[in-house]
């Protein structure tokens, strides 16, 4: 089977992690704040929160910008549900605005219209958190122009693109948002086993998810409320999570950071390769805007509409027969049981539920070799003559 994504791991991976085995520390130690280091040296963002997920990145993010009951929070429905569930943890409010049929990302003219709906009705969202699919970043110019005009907080769902850029700046720099949440999931550009991290240019920000993301608890003497009675003291000052990462884990991240720039690379390359092979074939393949540079976690095309004489799920199955491991990336959140007891109905983000009629995403990962490559086109050329 050719899975969709894998992890890459070097010697190199395997001797850092080493190393931290064999040191004096294993959780908090030197190796979470390099991490966090080498990752504000590669966006230019000012503070790096690491977590041990990018759910958790996305929850203590919409807690630091005071996200609670009574509030929304409005997010693509084509994405993974954390970036929705992030609202429901804090007891928030979740809506959806409609994808851009090129991008699959946020439409920033349904984002538009809704706001200027919302505003008459007195439910405009606190928080909307474009969702960068793919990896191709969204629209952050004219989301960040919305968000002025009317109030809210943008936090990026980067999940899928560290490495990526926009307007030729490195994603994560949150020129145009709050904060900034990167996955480092195995299958993800890079990789810590498990974990994520929040990017912020707010010192505020910063100190609210630092605490956040262990127990809410502090040893530094400027946020307590009295004088500390000796060097074992800690208050916790405010109700937070065990969401830290481990130094095993950051040390993979440093170790695999190296490397971000030849993965994207990589991945480029095997994408312009995928279009101009798949050319000719009943399926769309992915458009990407001028204005992004994408970390392509995932290549997704269209395949089985309507005109093309074949399902959608006979072209997934007989993929999937070939041992070619394809997946969907994503069931609109909104079509979920758990959403549909709040209300949400099928019919009510029609682009959405036109991608997920049609979506496949095909092996995209820097391992997969050219003869890989080779073997998913021819069957995927011949799943579409069947």
């Amino acid at each position: 089977m050719i899975p969709y994504g894998r992890q890459d791991i070097t010697q190199a991976d395997i001797d850092a992690v080493i190393s931290v085995l064999q040191s004096d520390f294993l959780t908090q130690g030197p190796m979470v704040p390099r991490f966090e280091q080498t990752v504000v040296a590669h966006t230019g963002a000012q503070y790096a929160v690491a977590v041990n997920s990018a759910t958790s990145a996305l929850h203590i993010a919409c807690m630091a910008l005071g996200l609670g009951p009574g509030d929304w929070l409005w997010t693509s429905p084509i994405t993974f549900v954390a970036s929705a569930n992030c609202a429901l943890y804090c007891g928030a409010l979740v809506d959806f605005v409609d994808i851009d049929p090129l991008t699959y990302n946020i439409s920033v003219e349904a984002l538009a219209a809704k706001l200027s709906e919302a505003e008459k009705a007195g439910r405009l969202p606190k928080i909307v958190v474009p969702v960068h699919l793919c990896g191709q970043p969204c629209d952050m110019a004219a989301i960040r122009q919305l968000s002025e005009q009317y109030g809210f907080k943008v936090i990026e769902d980067a999940s899928h693109a560290i490495g990526g850029r926009y307007k030729n700046k490195p994603i994560g720099n949150c020129l145009f948002s709050d904060i900034t949440v990167f996955s480092f999931h195995p299958v993800k550009v890079v990789t810590t086993g498990e974990g994520g991290m929040a990017m912020t240019n707010d010192p505020a920000l910063a100190q609210a998810m630092n605490l956040f993301r262990s127990h809410g608890i502090t040893r530094d003497q400027s946020q307590m409320t009295h004088e500390a009675d000796g060097a074992w003291y800690y208050q916790q000052v405010a109700l937070g999570f065990n969401y830290r990462m481990t130094d095993i884990q950051a040390a993979l991240g440093v170790s695999q950071m190296t490397r971000l720039e030849a993965y994207v690379t990589r991945r480029h390359a095997l994408a312009a390769r995928y279009d101009e092979r798949l050319k000719g074939l009943p399926v769309i393949t992915p458009w990407q805007h001028p204005d992004g540079y994408s970390g392509l976690h995932l290549y997704v095309i269209r395949a089985g509409s309507v005109s093309s004489g074949i399902s959608h799920r006979q072209v997934f199955d007989a993929l999937r027969g070939y041992g070619i491991g394809v997946n969907l990336h994503y069931i609109p959140v909104h079509t979920q049981p758990y959403y549909q007891k709040m209300g949400f109905r099928p019919g009510q983000f029609p682009a959405a539920e036109s991608y997920y009629a049609e979506a496949i995403s095909l092996p995209m990962y820097p391992q997969l070799t050219e003869v890989q490559q080779d073997k998913v086109i021819a069957a995927l050329t011949q799943a579409l003559q069947e």
